[in-house]
């Protein structure tokens, strides 16, 4: 189908593109940027007072299929990211079962293609079922689709095993993506402080994850290895990343939009739905967090999207199910982190599109030269958004199966900036508002 966007405002944060004009799609790619002239476009779209931006690229959401079809289906949870602007997204591996086979990756990105939704790249397991002994076959899966290999929320207890995983993926050229926690120190339900034994809840300390990255920075010396750092959560994190890429180690890193808008002091009176991996840390680190993204030390911004149900956030704080919903969310907070940052909508849609892709790199294959980008002969992935609207978040405006958020309206008691109005795909209308 051959579609001309109109007389919207074309943002596009990797060229330093912000001008109004015409964006014609035809055969999955982008023919025309500017005046589109006597394209014959099979259906217009208007985009007068709207922004034509790339679409957004999530480097972390869990879509609960397969294994918790009660949570989420792969479904429900692309169409929340079509809604929420988002035309690509990873998926960690912890799956029931988990994506230690090469089967179970190409029946996953099989069945997200005929969705046709949204662009779905899985993460392999690290090692197998996650267990943190012995390493998955990582070519089988890279050939079935992986882009890289993560632990997902599982440690490896044995440094010897992470760091032979380091090894063979440094030697093949595989990036690995890994949540700073240590194993025997994160074992609580929220960040140590204050808070937390006001509270009477068991606490994670901030060397739980300062203690992993030390590690993990000696391996990368040691090895070489390409290493994605997940949802840093503390201020000394940052100092600590910030290190780390001066000294020009090969990491990258994001932080989730959880850890970017709160604090431990929202969990308010053990409100479940504060119930969150990372756990909320103090003011202190938002603001460094806030300030690490704004200057690059943090690669990327993510959804941490986690859809769960009410039954598993209606029980004790210290007994709920971490986790959020969060696609539908990512470009509002995105570009809210932006107006209170003093940030230039340019820098707010970088993180959630072209900084994402620079992380991705050659994993994207033949997308790698245009995604998150609107370039002419690029690929069609595009994200059509009013920055001047506004919307209280209710359930009952999700799509995903997932309704729990922090940000809901009743419990944050402010409005979010910016609606989608259309997502495409590839060409095609993923979502379009009604």
């Amino acid at each position: 189908m051959k579609i001309l966007i109109k007389n919207g405002r074309l943002v596009d944060p990797a060229s330093g593109l912000d001008r109004v004009g015409d964006l014609a799609v035809a055969n999955g790619r982008i023919v025309k940027l500017g005046d589109a002239g006597e394209f014959a476009a099979d259906r217009t779209l208007d985009a007068t007072g709207l922004i034509v931006a790339p679409g957004l690229v999530d480097l972390c959401a869990r879509l609960r299929e397969p294994g918790h079809e009660h949570e989420g289906l792969l479904e429900s949870e692309l169409a929340a990211a079509a809604a929420g602007g988002v035309t690509s997204l990873v998926c960690p591996p912890d799956t029931d079962p988990v994506l230690d086979e090469p089967g179970l990756v190409e029946m996953l990105k099989f069945r997200a293609r005929k969705l046709s939704r949204c662009r779905l790249f899985p993460l392999g397991a690290l090692t197998r079922q996650l267990d943190g002994a012995a390493l998955t076959e990582m070519a089988e899966l890279t050939e079935a689709g992986c882009i890289g290999f993560s632990q997902a929320e599982v440690p490896i207890k044995d440094t010897l095993v992470l760091s032979r995983a380091l090894q063979y993926a440094a030697t093949y050229g595989y990036t690995v993506w890994l949540r700073p926690q240590d194993a025997h120190l994160g074992g609580g339900v929220a960040a140590s402080g204050a808070v937390a034994t006001r509270l009477g809840l068991s606490g994670v300390p901030v060397s739980a994850e300062t203690v992993a990255l030390h590690t993990l920075f000696e391996l990368v010396r040691a090895t070489g290895a390409r290493v994605h750092l997940c949802r840093i959560s503390s201020a000394a994190g940052v100092e600590l990343v910030r290190a780390a890429k001066r000294e020009g180690l090969p990491v990258t890193a994001d932080v989730s939009i959880n850890s970017l808008h709160l604090s431990d002091v929202d969990i308010g009176y053990f409100d479940s739905a504060m119930r969150l991996t990372p756990p909320l840390r103090q003011g202190r680190d938002r603001d460094a967090l806030r300030a690490g993204l704004a200057d690059g030390t943090l690669d990327a911004l993510v959804s941490d999207h986690m859809p769960v149900t009410t039954d598993e956030k209606a029980v004790p704080f210290a007994e709920a199910t971490p986790g959020a919903t969060g696609l539908e969310l990512l470009l509002s907070l995105s570009l809210r982190w932006a107006q209170d940052s003093g940030l230039p909508l340019q820098r707010a849609l970088a993180v959630v599109t072209a900084e994402p892709v620079r992380v991705l790199g050659s994993a994207l294959g033949s997308l790698a030269a245009s995604a998150g980008r609107l370039v002419e002969g690029g690929v069609a992935d595009i994200c059509v958004f009013d920055a001047d609207a506004s919307w209280a978040v209710s359930p009952g405006m999700l799509a995903s199966q997932g309704k729990h958020t922090p940000f809901e309206f009743s419990r944050s008691g402010f409005e979010l900036p910016a609606r989608v109005r259309a997502t495409l795909v590839a060409g095609h209308i993923a979502y379009e508002a009604e």
